[in-house]
């Protein structure tokens, strides 16, 4: 499972198949990490700099976080997309498409002014969280895409 937890300044992502449950998030950060509470990652409940520290101890990397920067990531279902957008400017997109068996990822792609912010992975993972949550299968053959479904 694949989820992405954001505030108005970072992204958290959990990738639950790479999680080996040591404790250290909660331990840390028990106001934003819980997994008796659903969702189990709550930000806004302690300061950016707190989680930011958290997630860089997690000893498996199923953890990771990344500035905002103030680009917006949404899904655009009905051009099967997730988009990126800075402001009104689109500066990515992670399209997909539609088949019997579930949604392929073929395409991912950032502005080059917008390179290594990691505005890509939360393209993919926006992608992936809503499939999940609607019980479709995700495959890919963006070979980004694919690197993201295999971390």
């Amino acid at each position: 499972m694949h989820r992405i937890y954001e505030n108005n300044e970072i992204a958290v992502f959990w990738n639950s198949d790479n999680c080996i449950h040591s404790g250290k998030c909660f331990q840390e950060s028990p106001k934003t990490f819980n997994p008796g509470r659903k969702p189990w990652i709550q930000l806004g409940v302690a300061s950016n700099p707190e989680i930011w520290k958290t997630v860089e101890q997690c000893p498996s990397g199923a953890l990771t976080v990344v500035s905002r920067l103030g680009v917006d990531v949404v899904v655009e279902t009905d051009k099967c997309r997730s988009a990126a957008y800075d402001g009104n400017r689109l500066v990515g997109e992670c399209d997909y498409r539609v088949t019997e068996t579930g949604w392929i990822i073929y395409h991912t792609e950032v502005d080059l002014d917008y390179g290594g912010r990691g505005i890509a992975k939360r393209l993919v993972y926006t992608v992936l969280e809503t499939a999940e949550r609607n019980d479709v299968v995700v495959s890919a053959t963006c070979s980004y895409a694919v690197k993201i479904l295999n971390e």
